[in-house]
């Protein structure tokens, strides 16, 4: 028999933790619970009697929120993951999956997927899991959804840098977006393939060679480097981590990525030496893991939890949830530069606002990194941009 249980705080344990800074709510799984007390049953599970995945799906919980929209975990969305069956593409898809708010779980790569789709078809979470595979069913995966997330392409390899994959990865990118183009245009587009300093511009263009483009509903996940900032800087300060928030902003690749470390919450000091070492770790992170890794890939499973964060974040916005904040690399105009990743909030509509007080009042170290970035990602954005509009070219020459 199910025992009646009352929960009157968080558990750090959470699948996916999302803490947006706001008060009098907080994150559970994908909902919105408000700091009272939230009661419901536990049964068994297959992660266990206390497990937040089953308090998450059995619940209806209803928010301590600014308006008076009730978010109900519902499965009502559909979501689509382009390049399933790799090393990003088969841990995102499980994650996808534990969430209540989805529907259909779509998962297309041009081979393997079938696998995949029925290993994950096993477990005991409401959505349903469909496979498509190669390019003539990539229509029929789009058809209706909700979401599109994009991991597809080449995995970094000791020696690489993000640059060297970007003439694999951004023709298929650019195949990809076609299709979403054409199926789905009024979806969230996620985008994962690396460069994304560069990806992200490719897809843009691409979006408006096709009349769809819609700036607000366009993401770079560059949440794995707020991920990791938050890790790291928690570790360091003995701090609990489901408290700590670092915002990033900048780009997603080397020292495009940028730190605020000055605007932590809880607000903690750092020494300039402290400063410097976090700084330079958070942007030589994915090298970490490739180096550690000795040839047999890159960050497939913190990228897998990032993008995953990133995708409830997202379902809980579609579902009205009115307090979604997250870092991503979007078009901008808080600085000079086209696209800049910082915080935004999150709505029905996808971008509501970008939010500009991260850049007020930095430090000096920050400003000067924040200067020292901007010619990188420029040329980054606008390598994207030139290939996009080769391949125009190309195309109309035929």
């Amino acid at each position: 028999m199910p025992s009646a249980v009352t929960m009157t705080s968080v558990s750090a344990q959470a699948a996916l933790v999302s803490r947006p800074r706001s008060h009098g709510i907080t994150s559970y799984g994908v909902l919105k619970a408000s700091s009272s007390s939230v009661n419901f049953e536990l049964g068994s599970s297959f992660l266990g009697k206390t497990t937040s995945l089953r308090a998450s799906v059995t619940t209806r919980v209803v928010p301590k929120a600014k308006s008076a929209a009730q978010i109900l975990p519902e499965a009502s969305y559909k979501v689509a993951v382009l390049g399933a069956a790799g090393g990003i593409g088969q841990p995102l898809g499980l994650l996808i999956k534990m969430s209540p708010l989805v529907s259909e779980l779509r998962l297309y790569d041009i081979a393997n997927v079938k696998g995949v789709a029925a290993d994950l078809s096993h477990c005991n979470t409401p959505s349903q899991v469909m496979d498509f595979t190669g390019p003539a069913e990539l229509a029929n995966c789009l058809k209706g959804v909700d979401v599109v997330v994009i991991p597809a392409g080449v995995p970094r390899k000791p020696g690489m840098t993000r640059d060297d994959l970007f003439n694999i990865n951004a023709g298929i990118v650019k195949s990809l977006i076609e299709a979403v183009a054409d199926n789905c245009p009024e979806a969230f587009i996620h985008i994962i393939s690396n460069p994304v300093n560069s990806t992200v511009p490719i897809a843009a263009e691409i979006l408006k060679q096709k009349g769809v483009y819609n700036p607000k509903k366009l993401f770079g996940v560059s949440t794995l480097d707020v991920v990791r900032a938050n890790t790291f800087v928690a570790q360091k300060k003995d701090l609990k981590l489901i408290d700590v928030d670092v915002p990033v902003v900048g780009g997603h690749a080397g020292i495009t990525i940028l730190p605020l470390l000055s605007k932590t919450r809880p607000s903690v000091t750092f020494t300039d030496e402290e400063t410097e070492e976090l700084t330079k770790r958070i942007q030589n992170a994915g090298t970490e893991v490739v180096e550690a890794k000795a040839g047999a890939g890159s960050a497939t499973l913190s990228m897998a939890y990032a993008a995953a964060r990133f995708v409830e974040s997202s379902l809980r916005a579609l579902a009205g949830d009115p307090d979604v904040y997250e870092c991503t690399y979007v078009q901008s105009e808080l600085t000079e530069l086209p696209f800049f990743a910082s915080r935004v909030k999150i709505g029905k509509n996808g971008v509501e606002s970008i939010i500009s007080s991260d850049l007020e009042g930095v430090t000096d170290y920050e400003a000067k990194a924040l200067e020292a970035l901007k010619p990188e990602l420029k040329a980054s954005i606008e390598k994207g941009i030139e290939f996009a509009h080769k391949q125009q070219g190309a195309a109309a020459s035929v």
